[in-house]
């Protein structure tokens, strides 16, 4: 028996089943929410409030991902909604965590780092220690915006934001020749962005 929900696990196989055809899939998954351990049934629940997104809940991150300081108001006109309603949608949104943060996005070519750089690492070894070690280092480097750990060839992806090729220079000998654990490392600059986009297609 489990001992959350108290009900026998010996008898579920029997009749599940039947009852995920005659159910149907949303109320089945509300039937797998008492049935093993809290771990799965935690996870059943995130895929449940995954399903609960209607085309409003869409309409509002993908509005709100276009522009964040939209007004409520705005965005109740938007997505055909009472401003009260919205907020609430906006609320449970955000405490869900659909919605992750605000920022402001800068135009790198105003604040002086128009060069994109993209950069390929790859380690000495694979132990944990050695990954831990690049890692930790390589989230201090300000210029880094993003690290990606790779399957194929290189190890890491970096991608690295510098005044133009000089300052790229600058920042390979003061950080990135200075990462532990690196055996070999490849640079690719970015001649012009042809698309870049923040928002995720939801």
């Amino acid at each position: 028996m489990c001992m959350t929900c108290f009900l026998p696990e010996t008898c579920f196989p029997h009749y599940l089943p039947d009852l995920a055809q005659f159910l149907g899939q949303s109320t089945w998954l509300l039937v797998l929410i008492v049935k093993g351990t809290c771990a799965k049934r935690m996870q059943i629940r995130r895929k449940l409030r995954q399903m609960e997104l209607d085309n409003i809940d869409h309409r509002i991150l993908e509005v709100l991902q276009k522009a964040g300081r939209m007004s409520n108001a705005e965005l109740s006109e938007m997505v055909h909604l009472s401003a009260s309603a919205c907020h609430r949608r906006v609320q449970r949104l955000e405490k869900d965590g659909f919605i992750r943060d605000y920022v402001a996005l800068l135009n790198p070519r105003k604040v002086g780092l128009p060069t994109t750089v993209f950069v390929e690492i790859t380690l000495s070894g694979q132990a944990d220690e050695v990954l831990d070690a690049f890692e930790k280092a390589v989230a201090r480097v300000p210029n880094v915006l993003e690290c990606h750990l790779m399957a194929g060839s290189a190890d890491y992806l970096l991608k690295v934001v510098a005044g133009d090729t000089e300052d790229f220079a600058r920042i390979h000998r003061q950080y990135l020749a200075r990462l532990p654990g690196v055996a070999q490392m490849q640079s690719s600059f970015a001649l012009r962005t042809v698309f870049k986009t923040t928002a995720l297609p939801v």
